[in-house]
């Protein structure tokens, strides 16, 4: 029995504990602003911060791409074009991160 509560309680016990916290720490904001409008920063910052961490994603992923050698960043340059291309059109976010995936992961296997 002790090597039953040793192999499966603990483990199970630890991961509901960290769920818990976390859907509380989640939750917390929304407990705290409900019934109330957002404060002006908070709403600036909701309004700033998704483009900023996207470019800075951008910058972060492009950082190592070398244009000087084979296959010259044809792979990124094509895959970013594509992914601008249909969040533009489209407006989907999951296609347009999927769609650009797939380009890239396909152009770099052809070209590299």
């Amino acid at each position: 029995m002790n090597e039953w509560i040793n192999a499966w309680f603990y483990p199970a016990a630890a991961i509901g504990v960290i769920a818990l916290v976390t859907w509380g720490l989640r939750a917390f904001p929304f407990l705290i602003f409900s019934g109330r409008p957002l404060p002006p920063a908070v709403r600036y910052l909701g309004r700033v911060l998704p483009p900023v961490i996207m470019t800075a994603l951008v910058v972060y992923c492009l950082r190592d791409t070398s244009f000087l050698q084979s296959p010259y960043g044809i792979p990124e340059a094509l895959s970013c074009i594509l992914v601008v291309v249909l969040q533009s059109t489209r407006k989907n976010m999951y296609l347009s991160i999927l769609a650009g995936t797939v380009c890239y992961m396909a152009l770099f296997r052809l070209l590299g």
